[in-house]
């Protein structure tokens, strides 16, 4: 009881006065709809009790409501009081297939499939806040609506991927048209981040996380016994040399003084016998990279490497690369004039400037057709050192629910002065 009391003294004496803004009946529904969504997990693709739920809470204020937007997706267009421009705010729905292990009162049980074997799901990058959050700004701002111009509330499915043979996530909904009819003019999105202090808020201009891709690297030689390794054209071998060349396009193809570059191999399949020279390998890894230049050259290396390290060693190798999320671009014109905002609200010491991260978002593909500003909110309790705060993806990942009511005052004045400002 001590340690709740100090904590909340301290919240009144240090976190300013502008960042209490929304009612405390609002907060408390905030925090409701999280504790369900968080209790009520789904995957991607498959968020149909989400979408139901954040349907009918956009018609009860009277928003108009687009549903089944890239499968699960909800879309809320809320007009001001007079013309103006056209804001997206986005959030992701979909959870994870991890085995949530925090003792919370609302804690996921729910269980599922994933790539043919059960899983817990759970809630473990935080897009039940996400939701939550937009919620109440959706709630907020359609009771406060003298604003010029137009806002949507882009509630998207399928962030962490859409499963084996199936489209979703943001790019199929801009394919469905989500950013037209009112073509929009920007966008905001937010992430819940455990390793930052509830209150805080962290960003950078330009790239702030990687974009992703994945490529498979089949490798060809000729079998032969283990004991007789001149008769074969050793797979295994070959890999250890693709994978060691790898390495020397990240230190001698890439200008890491210009952003840092990230090539790895996650797995390497071959062979089923210890005296048996295999005649098939495979390699499947990702590349991180955050600048667009830098992505081609490193493309084109990869394309051109293996090829000629296979056949330096007598086999053959092809290269399939796939692309993932591009580059999270924050537009610099847009976030140099939304920053002042998030620091009126927080304070101007609990806004940050951080390095990019080599972790990827698909909110980056509504910033290839307009620009937008995403950012990280704080979700670890202050008594918890950042540095000891669970990871994302983690059963342990836990977001403390007195970060929800910083989400929507930050949102909700982001929105408030961008609409204004002709």
């Amino acid at each position: 009881m001590k340690k709740q009391i100090l904590y909340a003294l301290f919240m009144l004496i240090f976190i300013p006065s502008s960042a209490q803004k929304i009612s405390n009946s609002l907060k408390n529904k905030v925090i409701k709809w999280r504790h369900h969504i968080h209790q009520n997990p789904e995957l991607s693709n498959r968020e149909y009790k989400t979408a139901l739920l954040v349907e009918s809470h956009l018609k009860s204020l009277g928003i108009e409501v687009q549903r089944e937007i890239a499968k699960t997706g909800v879309v809320g267009i809320l007009k001001g009081t007079k013309p103006g421009k056209v804001l997206a705010l986005r959030a992701d729905m979909d959870a994870l297939p991890v085995t949530e292990k925090n003792n919370l009162d609302f804690r996921s049980k729910v269980k599922s499939k994933y790539n043919g074997k059960e899983t817990g799901v759970m809630h473990a990058c935080g897009h039940d806040t996400h939701v939550a959050i937009l919620m109440g700004v959706a709630e907020y701002m359609s009771k406060n609506n003298n604003f010029p111009g137009t806002i949507k509330f882009i509630f998207q499915p399928a962030e962490e991927g859409a499963p084996d043979g199936e489209e979703g996530g943001a790019d199929l909904m801009i394919e469905e048209g989500v950013l037209e009819n009112p073509k929009v003019d920007a966008i905001f999105g937010l992430h819940i981040n455990s390793g930052t202090h509830v209150g805080k808020v962290r960003y950078r201009t330009k790239g702030i996380m990687a974009s992703s891709q994945r490529f498979v690297i089949d490798v060809k030689g000729k079998q032969a016994h283990g004991a007789r390794p001149w008769m074969s054209v050793d797979p295994i071998l070959i890999s250890a040399k693709i994978i060691d060349g790898l390495q020397s396009i990240i230190s001698r193809n890439s200008d890491l003084t210009k952003a840092a570059a990230v090539i790895s191999v996650g797995s390497i399949q071959s062979g089923i016998r210890f005296n048996i020279i295999p005649e098939t390998a495979q390699l499947i890894g990702t590349i991180r990279t955050l600048d667009s230049e830098m992505k081609e050259i490193i493309r084109q290396r990869l394309n051109t490497l293996v090829p000629s390290i296979a056949e330096a060693y007598g086999g053959k190798a092809t290269v399939k690369i796939q692309d993932g999320a591009p580059i999270t671009f924050n537009d610099p014109k847009l976030t140099n004039q939304m920053v002042p905002t998030i620091e009126r609200v927080l304070g101007k010491e609990n806004v940050e400037f951080i390095d990019a991260v080599t972790g990827a978002e698909d909110f980056s593909y509504f910033q290839l057709k307009i620009p937008g500003f995403y950012f990280f909110l704080g979700g670890t309790p202050l008594n918890t050192p950042e540095a000891d705060a669970p990871s994302h993806h983690t059963p342990e990942f836990f977001v403390d629910d007195s970060s929800l009511e910083y989400g929507v005052n930050v949102l909700t004045a982001m929105a408030k002065d961008y609409l204004k400002n002709k």
